[in-house]
């Protein structure tokens, strides 16, 4: 469990690198993203190296993965109307997460999005966090831990949109793992198709 909490930490701290006004200012949000992605990656494969038993990649979990991206865009289209209708802030706080998008042509924030950085989220917070939480405390308690990390290490942003969003769709990933344990190729493809679309491709 120790190496567990120390990936937790090491993902916030790259978190608050990455989102605080205290020193997002002043790096390239989508270098230091793809580095953050990388090293991630490589302590879920050293630590906890059973995620690759689950990719499976096959018709079938191509076309969950997709389905699950494409209910989750219009659910946060859905969440974006209300929202804005609910929350003077809402669009702003939204416009504040999309203006990282400086200082990197769109083409390439898609294709790290979908190769790199929706990938590496996956592996490490299901195949390597919530999994190992699942097997440590069980695995509603597991979700609930992993889930909850999932989203407070985005409270650096003072964001309060990002921190939702962070929830509901970690919290939809992390259902999804908690009844289909070997369902990570299929949340692989959903969280880096959804990442392009919300992000580059159809943002609300």
């Amino acid at each position: 469990m120790r190496k567990t909490i120390v990936a937790v930490l090491v993902a916030a701290l790259l978190w608050f690198v990455m989102f605080s006004p205290w020193t997002a200012p002043h790096i390239n949000f989508w270098y230091t993203m793809t580095c953050s992605a990388l090293t991630l990656t490589t302590l879920s494969t050293v630590w906890c190296r059973e995620w690759l038993k689950d990719l499976r990649f096959s018709p079938r979990a191509v076309a969950a993965g997709l389905s699950i991206a494409f209910v989750l865009w219009w659910v946060f289209w859905t969440g974006d109307k209300v929202s804005q209708w609910m929350f003077g802030f809402a669009r702003g706080q939204v416009d504040m997460i999309y203006s990282m998008k400086g200082g990197m042509p769109p083409a390439v924030i898609a294709l790290l999005l979908l190769l790199v950085i929706g990938p590496a989220e996956e592996i490490f917070w299901r195949g390597f966090i919530q999994r190992r939480m699942m097997a440590r405390w069980g695995a509603n308690t597991g979700l609930i831990a992993a889930t909850a990390c999932y989203t407070l290490v985005h409270l650096p942003s003072l964001n309060f949109m990002l921190i939702v969003a962070a929830g509901v769709v970690g919290g939809c990933w992390g259902l999804i793992y908690h009844f289909f344990p070997q369902s990570l190729t299929a949340l692989i493809i959903s969280h880096a198709v959804w990442d392009a679309c919300a992000f580059v491709l159809f943002p609300f």
